[in-house]
Formats: C-alpha cells, structure tokens, sequence
C-alpha cells in the first residue's frame, strides 16, 4: 500500500511516500503554492498519479494537545482531499517534527538559509514514518 504523508504549510507543501511495503518513508518533495485551492488541486493530481491509497496528514496541535486555527485547516484539507480522490486521510500529530526536521538538517551540514527549501519535505518524511512505524507496534 503505498501512503503519502503530507506536512501542510502555508507557501510550501513538504511531500513524502512510503515504499510499496509500507516499512519506510521517502521520497521526499515539496509543492510550492501559496494558493490552498491551487495546492488542493496539485495534491489531488499527485494522488491519483502516483496511486496513493492512504494519506497522512500532519495535524498541528498546540503543545499542550489543543487544536488552534492551523490545525482546524489541516482538519479541513483532509476532508477536501477524501471528498476530491476518495482517499481516506489520517491527521497525524505532528508536534515539533519542524524542529526535528531543522535539526537534522543542521547535523547534515545544511546552512539554516538552505533549510527552508527542504524543511518541509524532511517534516513530511517524519511524520509519514512515525505513522507507519506505529501500524506496524499494533
């Protein structure tokens, strides 16, 4: 079953596919659009191109496990992409992947001003693979 985890932002979308296992994420890419109809659009192409059948979607709590405007539009974005593909969409908490993902891109010897073109697609990785590391502890 291949799954696309997804860390929705608001000028960059960070993008990531399992294997066809389901044991690892990669694949790493990001959509730049500003624009949430257009981006809707790209992510329902993008699913039906590469036959996705499960979506995770980063879902942004506040870190004492609220749920503020970012998340409620995250919450919004997963039933408009399962009402554009028939995809089901899982909203994943996705707290402090961002500062995970900045962090190993640190440690892998990136400038901070080069983080922000790959920051959203290492967070997408991040929280495909703690969705697909915690199906398989079930």
């Amino acid at each position: 079953m291949k799954i696309l985890g997804v860390d929705y932002g608001d000028a960059r979308t960070g993008l990531s596919i399992s294997d066809p296992t389901g044991l690892l994420a990669g694949s790493p890419s990001v959509i730049p659009e500003w624009n949430r109809d257009k981006l809707l659009e790209k992510l329902t192409t993008f699913i039906c191109e590469n036959k996705i059948e499960r979506v995770v979607l980063g879902y942004p709590k506040n870190m004492d496990g609220s749920v503020g405007e970012r998340a409620e539009k995250c919450a919004q974005l997963a039933n408009d992409l399962t009402a554009q593909t028939g995809v089901p969409v899982v909203l994943w908490d996705e707290r402090r992947t961002t500062v995970e993902a900045h962090q190993i891109l640190h440690q892998a010897g990136k400038k901070a001003k080069q983080h922000r073109k790959n920051v959203d697609a290492v967070a997408a990785t991040l929280i495909l693979q703690g969705y697909l590391d915690s199906q398989r502890l079930r």
